[in-house]
């Protein structure tokens, strides 16, 4: 087992998602940064889907109470280690029982991934042991005094001793044309590639809320409320722009201008209050 001694701002449990339930109105959650969630699962051996530790601007504090082969990845954070061996990001660690492992805040980027082999093996809920903010499936939100069990050792080899480190891209986003690109005349769309646009503080793991230049529709009527995809660009009355990530709603009731391609939503993720986006038609 783990233990939680300080989560940080915020620390939950996420793996590939409860894929399949839109219908119902349930959202697929999981990882928000599929891309280094698979890295750190990799990393350990585990299998894809093995849920791992999502923290958001660091902070994490745990302990092992059993021994373990642990990794991070995503969000580079300094990694301080008590009773056990050094460790850096994006190489698998073997800690012994009764190590504390402390993670700084991120040096770029948000969200971190911590894979631990064999899983975090919490109660799956619907398929999945993911947190969803949105809905409240899945466990809370990690708190200081929380155990968390491993699951068993997958008995696959380690595949690499490091990974690279792959660096922040400032290349804009590729987006496609949403359903609802028809509501903006062309010049409006011209904008959305053109203008720089830069993440609030009120983003989350449901969306990234942008401020810039305003998105403003040509088409003036209501739309009944049509589903949403992860990745999503909605445009509210004002026209301030909001991507769309993991935890999501199924539905929405505001125009979707466009859609940001699944290859960069990774970087949408990781995209910090203050961070500039640009965006590009595919």
């Amino acid at each position: 087992m783990i233990e939680i001694v300080n989560p940080g701002p915020l620390c939950t449990v996420q793996d590939a998602g409860r894929r399949g339930w839109a219908r119902l109105g349930v959202g697929h959650s999981g990882a928000a940064d599929r891309v280094s969630f698979a890295l750190a699962n990799r990393l350990v051996g585990n299998e894809h889907g093995a849920a791992v530790l999502e923290l958001t601007f660091g902070g994490l504090v745990l302990r092992t109470t059993t021994a373990c082969l642990i990794a991070s990845t995503g969000a580079p954070c300094a990694i301080t280690v008590r009773d056990g061996p050094p460790m850096a990001a994006q190489q698998p660690v073997a800690m012994p029982a009764g190590a504390t492992l402390t993670w700084s805040a991120p040096s770029s980027g948000l969200r971190t991934y911590v894979a631990v082999r064999g899983g975090i093996a919490v109660e799956a809920v619907m398929g999945s042991r993911s947190t969803d903010t949105l809905s409240g499936l899945g466990p809370p939100p990690l708190r200081a005094g929380d155990a968390l069990p491993v699951g068993r050792d997958p008995g696959t080899d380690v595949p690499t001793e490091l990974a690279p480190w792959r660096p922040s891209s400032d290349a804009p986003l590729g987006i496609w044309p949403g359903p609802r690109r028809h509501w903006f005349d062309d010049t409006t769309a011209a904008l959305l590639a053109s203008a720089t646009y830069v993440v609030q503080s009120a983003s989350n793991r449901i969306g990234v809320r942008l401020a810039g230049e305003a998105l403003l529709r040509s088409v003036a009527a209501e739309l009944p409320s049509e589903g949403l995809v992860e990745g999503a660009i909605q445009v509210p009355a004002e026209g301030q722009p909001v991507v769309f990530l993991a935890d999501h709603g199924t539905t929405g009731g505001y125009p979707v201008i466009a859609v940001v391609d699944p290859g960069d939503i990774h970087r949408v993720a990781q995209a910090r209050p203050g961070d500039a986006l640009t965006f590009r038609w595919l």
